[in-house]
């Protein structure tokens, strides 16, 4: 398969929302009438349903990998010689996940080769596009890894790394976020990011919003949050827009009942403790507003715990503001003599 063509086919996927579920590929196997009847129902349903999205995130993956692999050289390098990707996808590791993976691997071998490219900087080395766990597994156990070999730019390493992560199951919505979020900070526009996580423009805007609203050291202190979607790192995030919320964060995340929880739960914790304690402060903070005589202007004054806005509005908005702007030393010179 030529380089011009190695991500044609999977670029052109049809972009969809985060954590949603896909279309079923094909038929499963049926199952006893009286089974098929509670599939929808209560916690039976909901563990059928789970097992099939995991088996259909899995295939899905595992396609994914075949389509772009397709017709390449599966050759043995030293683990040793390969180095992590540029950019990161993931927040830590599930230690006993890893563990079975190093088990299945010693017991029946390497199922599926990785995806290196020549190292850009470094002669004799490789960089991982995908299956970094793959090789760390090869490394602990000391055997040879099983590897496909591609000239790939960094465009297309990243389109590639992204979505064979988020075909798998074990990705969750603020990897995705921070990965979308690592790619924007390295230059990379939006298009570059809806073609690696195979999602529309608005999802994309919601991802990078989570990621510039909730403090860096705020969401590794929280960690994966498997179980946890889009949603609730929203309402997290809004809390972070106004007031003193990271100080408040940090006097949770600090705690010891913060730092013994799993992943989920220390979001679910920092939200209930955020929403517990709201600067009561604000509340006799009331916005302002004055217009002049012949209402071309509309000015809105909003004190803040830590600061203080103001909103223009109507015809003389952007004039006055930009007027005001252009005289800040006069105001503030007037403003200084207005204490004295």
């Amino acid at each position: 398969m030529s380089r011009k063509n190695l991500l044609t086919s999977i670029t052109e996927r049809k972009l969809t929302a985060v954590n949603s579920t896909p279309a079923a590929a094909r038929p499963g196997p049926s199952l006893p009438p009286a089974m098929e009847r509670n599939r929808n129902r209560g916690a039976f349903g909901a563990i059928t349903k789970s097992i099939d999205e995991l088996a259909e995130k899995a295939q899905t993956a595992k396609e994914f990998e075949a389509r772009l692999l397709e017709g390449a050289t599966v050759v043995e390098l030293n683990p040793e010689k390969i180095d992590p990707s540029f950019v990161a996808d993931r927040m830590g590791d599930d230690a006993e996940a890893f563990h079975g993976l190093v088990e299945a691997i010693r017991q029946r071998g390497q199922d599926t080769p990785i995806l290196v490219r020549p190292h850009p900087q470094l002669e004799g080395r490789y960089m991982t596009v995908f299956g970094h766990r793959r090789a760390r597994a090869a490394r602990v156990l000391g055997i040879p890894v099983k590897a496909v070999v591609k000239e790939l730019d960094e465009k297309n390493h990243v389109i590639a790394q992204g979505q064979e992560n988020s075909a798998r199951a074990d990705l969750s919505f603020i990897e995705k976020a921070v990965f979308a979020s690592n790619l924007e900070r390295s230059g990379y526009g939006r298009e570059v990011i809806m073609a690696s996580l195979s999602i529309d423009k608005t999802v994309v805007s919601k991802m990078i919003s989570v990621t510039n609203d909730i403090p860096k050291s705020v969401i590794h202190a929280i960690g994966p949050a498997k179980n946890s979607g889009r949603d609730r790192w929203y309402k997290l995030a809004i809390k972070f827009r106004v007031g003193d919320a990271g100080e408040r964060a940090g006097e949770l995340t600090e705690s010891s009942e913060f730092q013994s929880a799993d992943s989920d739960q220390r979001l679910a914790l920092l939200t209930r403790h955020l929403d517990a304690n709201e600067p009561k402060r604000l509340s006799k903070f009331k916005p302002q507003a004055w217009t002049p005589e012949d209402r071309s202007v509309r000015v809105i004054a909003k004190p803040r715990p830590k600061g203080f806005s103001f909103e223009f509005a109507n015809k003389d908005a952007k004039p006055f503001g930009e007027w005001i702007s252009n005289n800040l030393d006069d105001l503030y010179e007037a403003f200084r003599k207005s204490e004295k």
